[in-house]
């Protein structure tokens, strides 16, 4: 387990900052002003419990029932309830490190003061973070509105000393034991607090911020392998001269050419157009591949904006405002967060069509310029990456379904009190195999250009100085080169690795200099 720790204070989080706790188990601290604003806030709660009129959350049921006024006595049932009851999801269980980032942005909001929450319960949930305590959340249950409420009641069922939780070994047990194993006193829920855990997007925004770090990640490994592809098809570079892209000064189409440029510095392949197959100019898979993985960066720099505006929020329902009142609003809903993690699908989905038509290319002796069919040994005796093909295309297409927008559907919930809704743990749900997918399809054309370039080599060709250095590193992964047929998932599965793990660029920029 990391020891770095993250301080949580009253001013929201940092992108970085979810990834440490969520992925690399970093612990959590509350700053003193965090504390600070937590008890001044439960005492504007408090004043107000104490009054006869009805404020909603705090002496009001939820939702639909939000006319009914509840007595003093029967408050902290209230509470309770709403947490027992709204633990009501389905199917399979979510990942670790989207339980955990879930917990950490609840516990971010929480701290900074605009919800009621009494200091014990914010260190409560810090608590079983440092802990390893992942409670059980299951993949079906929030609409994204009023935020992720049945994941979120999964977590706090968990505070409560109920429900399943996964310990620090992996093993599942009741949540009362692994509190009181890591001494860890269970909380006794009073007025909106058990409301106040419920009621965010932080499900959504968890798997937002972890896509965006993977995706970069993903988008220089797939200009890369679009360069090491150009390459082996013997294209020219001269369509990614800066000039040419200075013209059409979109930032990510910029990066991309540069990128594309720096691996392919030094290369004896490009620029072969009028050898024995003359071309005019490469296909557009080829010509087009800046345009296309730039205009995808420049989506995932405004949904980082989106995500850092969200990250800077407090979204709860109702919210204490700094001048001491309590109010309902409506900033749980989850469409921000919705729509860029749609448009992050449909990006991700076209990066993965250019990517395999590329690979495609390669393979066709009738348009890879000189290649061997399949990239086979003895074509006919061997099938090559045929079926490495088949698989990319099924990939692609399973990645075109994921593009339909989930939050252009809503579905009437509470009694038609919430009756339009975002579907964004839908759509982030459905972002999280998009972007395994990527992983994958970037990883097969990776595969078919560095055995390409091999081939090239083995007629005379020089390969670039970074081409030669993904395919050393490739290969000392695992991923074999050239030859008659063998087994190839192993081959295929150590290129997913390779990539998923980011060592394809840092393979090369020992060579390129830091890509962007």
């Amino acid at each position: 387990m990391d020891m770095h720790t993250v301080v949580v204070g009253t001013s929201g989080t940092t992108a970085d900052d979810v990834v440490a706790v969520a992925r690399h188990g970093a612990r959590v601290e509350l700053s003193t002003a965090a504390v600070d604003a937590l008890a001044a806030s439960r005492l504007i709660v408090d004043a107000l419990a104490a009054k006869p009129e009805p404020v909603y959350g705090v002496s009001t049921g939820f939702g639909a029932l939000a006319s009914r006024h509840i007595s003093t006595e029967l408050r902290a049932q209230l509470q309770r309830n709403i947490v027992r009851s709204h633990a009501a999801g389905m199917g399979p269980r979510v990942e670790r490190e989207v339980v955990r980032a879930l917990m950490f942005l609840r516990l971010k909001t929480v701290a900074s003061g605009h919800t009621g929450v009494r200091p014990e319960v914010a260190q409560t949930m810090a608590d079983v973070l440092n802990a390893g305590i992942t409670p059980v959340v299951h993949e079906y249950g929030s609409l994204g509105c009023s935020g992720d409420l049945a994941p979120l009641s999964h977590c706090a069922l968990t505070l409560m000393g109920e429900g399943d939780a996964e310990g620090p070994d992996g093993t599942v047990r009741p949540a009362g034991e692994l509190l009181a194993a890591h001494g860890i006193t269970p909380v006794e829920l009073r007025e909106k607090e058990g409301l106040a855990l419920l009621n965010g997007t932080d499900g959504m925004l968890g798997m937002l911020v972890m896509a965006l770090a993977d995706l970069r990640t993903l988008y220089t490994s797939a200009d890369i392998t679009a360069a090491l592809s150009l390459e082996a098809l013997l294209g020219t570079e001269k369509v990614l001269a800066p000039e040419l892209h200075a013209i059409r000064p979109h930032p990510g189409q910029g990066a991309s050419a540069d990128n594309m440029l720096r691996v392919l510095a030094g290369s004896g392949l490009t620029g072969h157009h009028q050898d024995d197959a003359p071309r005019v100019q490469d296909a557009y898979s080829v010509r087009c591949a800046p345009q296309v993985n730039g205009a995808g960066r420049d989506t995932l720099d405004y949904a980082a904006v989106v995500a850092d505006r969200e990250l800077a929020s407090s979204v709860d329902n109702p919210v204490v405002l700094p001048d001491g009142r309590v109010e309902s609003n409506g900033n749980f809903h989850g469409a921000p967060v919705a729509y860029v993690l749609d448009f992050l699908a449909i990006v991700a989905a076209d990066l993965g069509s250019i990517c395999e038509r590329r690979t495609d290319r390669l393979l066709d002796k009738h348009r890879s310029h000189g290649l061997p069919p399949f990239l086979a040994d003895d074509a006919g005796v061997d099938s090559g990456l045929m079926i490495a093909q088949y698989t990319q295309a099924a990939l692609v297409s399973e990645m075109k379904r994921l593009a339909v927008p989930a939050s252009a559907d809503s579905i009437p919930s509470s009694a038609m009190q919430e009756d339009h809704v975002s579907m964004g743990w839908s759509a982030a749900r459905k972002l999280r195999t998009a972007v395994d997918n990527l992983t994958r399809i970037v990883a097969v054309e990776l595969y078919a250009a560095t055995r390409a370039v091999e081939l090239r080599a083995a007629e005379g060709l020089v390969p670039a100085p970074a081409s030669q250095a993904a395919v050393a590193a490739l290969r000392a992964a695992g991923a074999e080169g050239p030859g008659p047929d063998r087994f190839l998932a192993p081959d295929l599965a150590a290129a997913d690795t390779f990539v998923r793990e980011g060592r394809l660029v840092a393979a090369v920029e020992p060579v390129t200099g830091p890509l962007a």
